[in-house]
């Protein structure tokens, strides 16, 4: 056999292996879930994304990453604009948001690649959990020479998971296509956003808001979830969600006596820059 075909040939057995390591790994997770169907899904999910990832291949939904200039122009923006994030970890979505005459406009959805733990906040240091909440990302929180090709941190614990003495550090969108409590993009996706949210912070925008949900925040979600002890929290971040897509706009967000408060966006902050801060502010929902 020619050098070349041993090289082939070795390298789709690797490949071979990966995937049946990564296979084993999904059913025997997927056979401790029990009946939680959340639970299955994202398990299933995982699998998909990791063996497309593992083969080599590109995730389905990526926008075309080629052209970001192109889709740029015909969304009406250039790269600079103020920013905001949203994530729902059960869809494995990562939604851009791109500020055009005085309103955010949805600009791009990206696969994630990875995300840890279950539906419901992280809790503490170690939980494998990926968080869910409303966080601010500044300068200071980029790194680009991130073991994970590049990075920025959200910025866990913020003031609501101080207020319940939660744990844990350094919970970023990264690269790659392996979390412990972190959301994974791959490296050509996060260097798409990496160049929309450091133009935006050095074009001026001095934070932007990322919103971490468990999934799409509609009625029917959460009625399906009643049960869940997460439920009355899911409920308040649905307040911060519902706010944003009346308005366009991101909320004035603030923890009074371990809730989120919510105002609308006003005056020159209406790009999310508020730092989120425990206090109460009067008339906030």
């Amino acid at each position: 056999m020619p050098d070349k075909s041993r090289r082939g040939f070795r390298k789709f057995l690797a490949l071979l292996l990966v995937l049946l390591a990564v296979v084993i790994v999904a059913v025997r997770s997927w056979l401790d879930l029990g009946a939680d169907p959340d639970a299955r899904i994202v398990s299933f999910e995982r699998w998909k994304r990791i063996s497309t990832y593992a083969a080599g291949y590109t995730l389905p939904g990526t926008p075309d990453l080629a052209n970001l200039q192109e889709r740029l122009k015909s969304h009406g923006s250039v790269l600079g604009v103020p920013v905001l994030v949203r994530i729902f970890k059960r869809e494995f979505d990562l939604e851009v948001w791109l500020l055009r005459d005085g309103a955010f406009h949805h600009f791009a959805t990206y696969p994630i690649c990875r995300w840890s733990g279950e539906l419901g906040p992280k809790v503490r240091q170690g939980d494998h959990q990926s968080p869910e909440g409303f966080y601010t990302v500044d300068q200071e929180a980029l790194n680009p020479n991130s073991n994970w090709h590049r990075s920025f941190n959200l910025g866990y614990p913020n003031a609501f998971d101080r207020a319940f003495a939660r744990t844990g550090s350094l919970i970023m969108v990264h690269g790659g296509c392996s979390s412990v409590g972190c959301f994974a993009m791959t490296n050509p996706v996060i260097d798409e956003i990496w160049q929309l949210i450091t133009t935006a912070l050095s074009g001026g925008q001095k934070r932007f808001q990322v919103q971490v949900y468990p999934f799409r925040m509609t009625d029917a979600n959460l009625a399906a979830r009643k049960a869940s002890p997460q439920h009355p929290f899911w409920l308040d971040l649905k307040r911060g969600h519902d706010l944003f897509e009346s308005t366009n706009l991101p909320p004035r967000v603030n923890v009074c006596n371990r809730r989120y408060t919510f105002e609308p966006a006003a005056g020159p902050a209406i790009d999310g820059s508020t730092p989120i801060a425990a206090r109460c502010v009067p008339g906030s929902t």
